[in-house]
């Protein structure tokens, strides 16, 4: 892929993107994020990293020391699962394997976070059914898409409002994936509590229909969410926790911007959160999805929503932010973003296609296009191919 020429890349060396910066129990050396990136590359059966690949996908990231990476999605249990190509990091073998991809970040000198990712609703349900899964949600039966109905019943598989004995075994889960994160050497772990996902379910009142302790206000619609804090809080210390949350989030039928209401509640679980962080339980920090993406899977720059802002996030929550959300083009709202203290940017697809994005984005550099037909596709291809800047000027990108 030849470089991106639809835009003037920006020097940003002079700005605190390259200022260190203390998260949880690590001490960042510059404030590029590369944020959770499903790839799909995972062998099945099993949701084994890839062998052959994934080493030195995160390998090639990893290369500026003091970089802060947070994993893809892995999932904590089979139950939590539904994508046959997902990792996991239930079983030995997955560990072995994050092992030494933990291990070679940790040479390169960065730092390794996993993000815990349950699917709820966003599972495929010929996979659970085929597996002998649930296919888990918050509520009996509020489908996400009329082709997800027809194809769970067509697979012969009830979604299911879990019960709260399945709400603890989750709970469990998650604390069981980040024991066994830590134990592969990870610096801590990411709760996903964002676009779409089980969590998500439990926090958007278009997923929650739930009566008990769980639905209905604000409160018991954070429950969950909270309670899976708590636990990791416990299990493995306040400073190896973080969570992402995306209030502007419209992936898996949430609801999004079109309904204000649900900024409160956003407001209210990171007032909880900041509450325990004042008890002296500060989480490492909080991920936000920011407004220019409402939903991931929209092209580059569509589904923009300008009509919001994720700023009083700051007014709240007093802790390290992370924002991510199409940055990588737009250096002027990366500039008024580190005018925040405490703050760290996520850049997404162009880390996919740029595995030198943080000397790129000091420097000024070209962009590296992304393969976007490949990002999820089981090849080595648009995953491992891309070259530095160095290799593309010898390769002979950049000529006119």
């Amino acid at each position: 892929m030849p470089f991106n020429t639809e835009f003037k890349p920006v020097a940003l060396k002079d700005t605190d993107l390259f200022k260190p910066l203390k998260v949880g129990n690590t001490t960042v050396l510059n404030r590029v994020v590369l944020p959770p990136l499903t790839r799909m590359r995972a062998h099945y059966p099993g949701n084994v990293p890839n062998r052959d690949w994934t080493l030195e996908y995160y390998d090639q990231r990893s290369k500026r020391p003091g970089t802060m990476l947070i994993t893809e999605g892995v999932f904590p249990s089979a139950q939590a699962g539904g994508y046959d190509n997902a990792p996991g990091i239930w079983t030995k073998e997955q560990m072995v394997e994050w092992k030494k991809i933990f291990d070679k970040i940790h040479k390169n000198g960065s730092f390794v976070w996993p993000q815990l990712w349950v699917l709820g609703r966003e599972a495929d349900p010929l996979s659970l059914a085929r597996d002998g899964l649930r296919y888990d949600s918050a509520s009996d039966n509020v489908w996400r898409t009329k082709e997800t109905e027809e194809e769970a019943k067509k697979a012969g598989i009830e979604q299911h409002g879990i019960t709260k004995d399945e709400i603890k075994q989750y709970i469990k889960d998650y604390v069981q994936g980040a024991k066994n994160s830590i134990k592969c050497g990870a610096d801590g772990i990411e709760i996903h509590a964002a676009n779409g996902y089980l969590l998500n379910q439990f926090l958007d009142p278009v997923s929650n229909k739930r009566t008990d302790e769980y639905g209905g206000s604000i409160e018991n619609r954070a429950r969950f969410t909270l309670e899976v804090v708590d636990a990791l809080v416990d299990a493995i210390g306040e400073d190896k926790v973080g969570i992402r949350l995306a209030p502007y989030n419209t992936n898996g039928g949430m609801s999004g911007s079109w309904d204000p209401c649900v900024f409160a509640h956003y407001a209210y679980v990171l007032g909880e959160l900041e509450k325990r962080a004042q008890a002296g339980k500060r989480l490492a920090f909080v991920h936000i999805f920011e407004p220019r993406v409402s939903n991931p899977w929209d092209n580059e720059g569509d589904g923009a929503y300008n009509g919001g802002t994720t700023e009083y996030v700051y007014s709240i929550w007093k802790g390290v932010v992370i924002r991510t959300g199409n940055l990588a083009i737009h250096p002027e709202v990366a500039k008024e973003f580190l005018k925040y203290p405490n703050t760290l940017l996520g850049y997404g697809r162009y880390f996919i296609s740029n595995p030198d994005l943080v000397d790129r984005l000091e420097k000024g550099l070209p962009l590296n296009l992304y393969d976007r037909p490949r990002f999820y596709a089981m090849t080595d291809k648009g995953y491992i191919d891309y070259p530095t800047y160095d290799e593309a000027i010898k390769m002979g990108w950049g000529k006119e």
